[in-house]
């Protein structure tokens, strides 16, 4: 896919001192991941699989994504955890990829105006600090027509009993997660942020508190 692997950085190298939280969590998602993904590879497929061009992911993680996509495309990771970059380092080479990780966060992704084909995003939008400002972010990057390709957890519908156990748990949920708030109403967030057309699946996984979950795409 892609050629052989190639990988490139910015400023890929873990600064000293930094957390012991982004490396544990790092550890967890590389160890632990799996069984996501199996719940998850058709729809992964179906989305990623016809992208084409300049694919920006944010917050890539360890790399799940990377064996989805299609030959010709050029890949680029907005990853803010440094101690992810040697998983990635690994999905890409066993992928076949070229990649690229630029050091940054979605809410100042580190891309021009009208730059980019697709950006992804899977498990992300729950835990980054402003969505609103992540979407504009994304709306800006994509050319004319370019697609944003999602699948991320999502707050229960209000009122029941998972609700209440969603914002009971946010806390120290978000204190395991890396800033992952359990309860967020992404699907509303998606449909408000002015693009031209979303289409947007709902499904449930056993997940317990994460069960609810959205899949799509949204057309700037």
């Amino acid at each position: 896919m892609c050629g052989m692997s190639q990988q490139s950085s910015t400023n890929s190298e873990a600064p000293l001192g930094a957390g012991v939280g982004k490396r544990i969590h790092a550890w967890v998602l590389d160890r632990f991941g799996d069984r996501y993904e199996r719940l998850v590879s058709d729809r992964k497929r179906a989305l990623l699989g016809g992208l084409r061009g300049e694919i920006l992911e944010i917050g890539p993680g360890t790399g799940p994504n990377l064996g989805y996509y299609a030959d010709g495309c050029r890949w680029v990771g907005v990853e803010p955890n440094p101690f992810m970059d040697r998983y990635l380092y690994e999905s890409a080479r066993k992928a076949g990829l070229n990649v690229e990780i630029r050091r940054g966060t979605a809410e100042e992704l580190p891309a021009p105006d009208a730059s980019i084909d697709a950006v992804v995003s899977t498990l992300v939008l729950c835990s980054v600090r402003d969505p609103e400002r992540v979407l504009r972010e994304i709306a800006r990057v994509l050319k004319p027509g370019g697609e944003f390709v999602f699948i991320e957890h999502v707050a229960a519908p209000g009122g029941t009993r998972l609700r209440r156990i969603q914002r009971m748990i946010r806390p120290l949920w978000k204190v395991i997660g890396d800033g992952c708030c359990p309860d967020r109403e992404t699907a509303r967030a998606i449909q408000a942020a002015g693009f031209a057309q979303v289409e947007l699946e709902e499904f449930g996984l056993p997940l317990g508190p994460v069960s609810p979950q959205i899949a799509g795409r949204a057309v700037r």
